[in-house]
């Protein structure tokens, strides 16, 4: 079963984003809902994070800023990390919201 504590990307991308001084982060690994999984794999990631850094920019600003912060880590030993869906809010935006990933498409077709 997948651990996140012993999850070496998961781990440096909480640790890459501890710059925005978060409020509330959550990285949730999805690698298993998309084809080609194997147990411990780290491919896929949605990131919902809560932070004051978000104030007065747009959207495409907030995935911009989390981009450039982990940047290294995408592209690292030829991207590793395959898929990053962000939901970034101020915490005046926050009421707890995390949206469901859609599965890719050859798990929907399986269902």
């Amino acid at each position: 079963m997948y651990d996140a504590t012993t999850a070496p990307v998961h781990a440096a991308l909480l640790n890459a984003l501890t710059v925005l001084a978060p409020q509330h982060i959550e990285l949730i690994n999805e690698s298993m809902n998309h084809s080609g999984y194997f147990e411990g794999k780290e491919s896929h990631f949605k990131l919902t994070i809560v932070s004051d850094a978000f104030a007065g920019k747009r959207l495409v600003a907030r995935h911009q800023q989390i981009y450039a912060l982990v940047a290294p880590l995408l592209t690292a030993q030829g991207g590793s990390v395959h898929a990053l869906a962000i939901h970034a809010y101020t915490p005046d935006e926050w009421q707890g919201q995390s949206p469901d990933s859609p599965l890719c498409a050859s798990k929907r077709q399986a269902q």
